[in-house]
């Protein structure tokens, strides 16, 4: 053997180990943010759960709201269908699209259902009720840290798959990951400051 193939072969050896090396890390990253949408998936679950235990309360209260009530329950059902096909494919964008435009409406309907529960002074009073929303704000609490962190690990997956010569081996097999954004629609209003 001469030495030119010797140095041929140990210099395919380490291009190929660095492609495997590259294929390795992509498949580490991609399940990193899999697991952490995992984590998102189990604080989502926690609040579908707390919802309609929310709406009960508010039924004895808030007879004439039939309709808020029932809107709440329908986005939470919607929701959940979402969240349940998100949690099988996290790593399919439509997926997630679907399951942020869901917790959108989730959200806003959830907003509604608290502004006119303010109309009601027993059930503000009400310790379930007390406690179910203490729950259910603990919950989104928790909801935005898993969403911050499915977020950055989605982040560094998809700037890793970008990069040269990694996009290279990505190829078609790795697709971009899609971030979970939720809409506030509260968050975008204007803060009306008084100082009166």
């Amino acid at each position: 053997m001469s030495i030119g193939f010797i140095v041929t072969l140990v210099a395919i050896a380490i291009i190929v180990i660095y492609f495997i090396t590259i294929y390795n890390k992509l498949v580490a990253l991609k399940n990193r943010f899999k697991n952490a949408f995992s984590q998102i998936d189990v604080q989502l679950q926690r609040r579908y759960d707390l919802i309609p235990n929310l709406v009960e309360t508010a039924k004895k209260y808030m007879s004439h709201e039939r309709e808020t009530l029932t809107a709440v329950i329908e986005a939470r059902n919607q929701a959940l269908a979402a969240s349940k096909a998100a949690a099988s494919h996290p790593d399919d964008g439509s997926a997630m699209r679907n399951l942020s435009g869901a917790e959108s409406l989730l959200g806003g309907a959830l907003g509604k259902l608290f502004a006119l529960s303010e109309s009601y002074p027993d059930l503000k009073a009400n310790t379930t009720m007390t406690q179910l929303m203490e729950e259910l704000s603990s919950t989104e609490n928790r909801i935005a840290f898993a969403r911050q962190a499915f977020n950055d690990s989605v982040m560094e997956y998809n700037t890793f798959r970008e990069q040269f010569p990694n996009s290279l081996v990505a190829g078609g097999r790795f697709q971009p990951a899609e971030l979970l954004e939720i809409e506030d629609p509260a968050a975008k209003k204007s803060v009306k400051v008084d100082f009166g």
